[in-house]
């Protein structure tokens, strides 16, 4: 009797036991057995680099979420995005290749038969989505391509809407995991793209979400490559609210990480594809042209640190990741893995990048191409001759319209502007003094060895990547050659757009 009554006590605490532990294990995130890497690659849109408390800003409480990330990883202070315009510096990245090998030079994607990131990440089992800025981020005609996952502005709040991003990631790590697979999901913030945040009474309708701080005039930080003017003020306020809710939008994505119990096993990395929609940043090759934040979090795998040493262009985001996830990389790209810098060893030939710029939205060409390392910064502009005027995005913004208006009344603004527009075939600074790229030293004899040098260096590179700028490099000093040969390439770039509306069915986008 008595030992039935310890059996009785014996069966009851056991089912107590596993009734517990069941309970304990449901309130768990549910844990994967695939052991790859997942990988969250988040991309603002044309951000400054010295916009974040990491990078400089002084503006307050800008990016508590973005600092923290930076600070759980490497943080890379000499990062590059190849081209300085939205869908072709991201073709650069999806496909490993720079814009004359991917046919990506402007604002359609490849026609060509190329592997690109998603594709390669899919073939090897992984589960693959996007949010935000699709057809300027997927570099394939969207209706062929192997996304799994995609939400664009409908669904995202215009791109806008930090909770609408934490959904979206959150129902895309529920599928990854139901499937037992490893995830590639590519987040695109609309922010800090123009229109920049200017609040209304019904400003949340549709998604859009107000940021967690809006900004005055004069709370914030002017760029050094800017002038400190009313106007800019009145625009940077706007662009560093729009700041703000980015780094809302990555605090939300970084809690679904946590939630869902993949932060250990996530590969996290931020970037912008470009700098900000301003004279001498975007769609040019300055450095404020191509410097991005570049942030890489890997828990177990990397160290937190700084590199300071290595140039690191973003032609080679694609073969890094494709090695992180132990997937074979292409023989046929362009660029190289830094995976050995992010695991805190040296790495050769990362003291220089190259950049280029081909074209602005609608097809007008103002081709452009770049060296630059820690001290010197060449640029060669061959579409500066015969009277052209140069005009993108940047002509539009607040801040030159100002700038223009003040022109006449100060001799140093109406400087900049007339270069803006106009520029020399040949420009080169001494980055150590002039990081800002205000004074031209292209005509100073002092300067002639170095800069031939960097020329060179240019010319190299131009003909292992079999850049067609190099014939005009080569002639760089005939006038008459550097018009016809523009003339013909921007009939060349006409007949690519006729094309890509043919492709797309003249679809806006692809």
């Amino acid at each position: 009797m008595v030992t039935m009554k310890k059996n009785v006590l014996t069966t009851a605490m056991l089912m107590l036991f596993s009734a517990t532990a069941a309970l304990s294990l449901a309130a768990e995130p549910a844990k994967s057995e695939q052991t790859a890497p997942n990988i969250l690659l988040i991309t603002a849109d044309d951000m400054d680099y010295g916009s974040l408390g990491v990078t400089g800003s002084t503006v307050p409480e800008i990016s508590p979420n973005l600092d923290r990330l930076a600070n759980q990883g490497i943080r890379f202070n000499n990062a590059f995005v190849t081209v300085s315009v939205c869908e072709p510096s991201r073709g650069v990245m999806a496909t490993g290749r720079y814009i004359q090998n991917s046919g990506i030079w402007g604002f359609y994607p490849t026609t060509q038969n190329i592997p690109t990131l998603a594709e390669e990440l899919k073939d090897g089992g992984y589960t693959v989505g996007i949010l935000g800025k699709v057809n300027h981020s997927t570099p394939k005609y969207v209706d062929d391509y192997v996304w799994d996952y995609s939400k664009d502005k409908a669904d995202i709040g215009s791109g806008r809407g930090p909770k609408l991003y934490r959904k979206h990631l959150e129902a895309f790590i529920d599928s990854a995991q139901a499937n037992d697979k490893p995830f590639f999901m590519m987040a695109n913030s609309h922010d800090p793209h123009r229109p920049y945040f200017v609040d209304s009474p019904n400003y949340e309708r549709g998604g859009k979400q107000r940021p967690s701080r809006i900004y005055k005039p004069e709370e914030i930080q002017v760029p050094s490559f800017l002038p400190d003017i009313p106007g800019a003020r009145k625009e940077l306020a706007q662009y560093y609210s729009s700041v703000k809710r980015l780094d809302d939008t990555v605090g939300e994505m970084m809690s679904v990480l946590e939630e869902k119990g993949v932060s250990d096993n996530t590969i996290v990395l931020f970037l912008s594809d470009n700098g900000i929609a301003a004279p001498f940043a975007k769609s040019n090759v300055y450095r404020n042209s191509n410097h991005t934040p570049f942030f890489v979090r890997w828990p177990e795998k990397i160290n937190a640190s700084v590199d300071d040493e290595h140039f690191v262009s973003m032609v080679d985001l694609m073969p890094t990741l494709l090695e992180a996830a132990d997937l074979e990389v292409p023989d046929s790209l362009d660029g190289r893995s830094f995976l050995p810098v992010l695991k805190g060893e040296s790495q050769a030939e990362r003291d220089y990048v190259f950049t280029q710029y081909h074209e602005n939205a609608g097809g007008r060409i103002f081709p452009m191409a770049a060296v630059q390392n820690s001290d010197w910064l060449y640029i060669f502009n061959p579409w500066a001759v015969g009277g052209r005027v140069y005009k993108t995005s940047a002509n539009n913004s607040g801040t030159f319209k100002a700038m223009k208006k003040l022109a006449d009344e100060n001799p140093e603004i109406k400087e900049r502007v007339e270069f803006f527009l106009n520029r020399t075939v040949t420009e080169f600074y001494d980055l150590r003094k002039d990081p800002d790229a205000k004074v031209n030293l292209a005509d100073k004899k002092e300067f002639k060895e170095q800069q031939m040098k960097m020329v060179e260096l240019m010319r190299q590179h131009m003909e292992q990547y079999n850049d067609p700028m190099l014939e005009l490099l080569l002639k760089r000093d005939d006038n008459d050659f550097l018009v016809s040969r523009t003339a013909e390439l921007q009939m060349e770039t006409r007949e690519r757009k006729k094309i890509h509306r043919q492709l797309s069915g003249g679809k806006k986008g692809h």
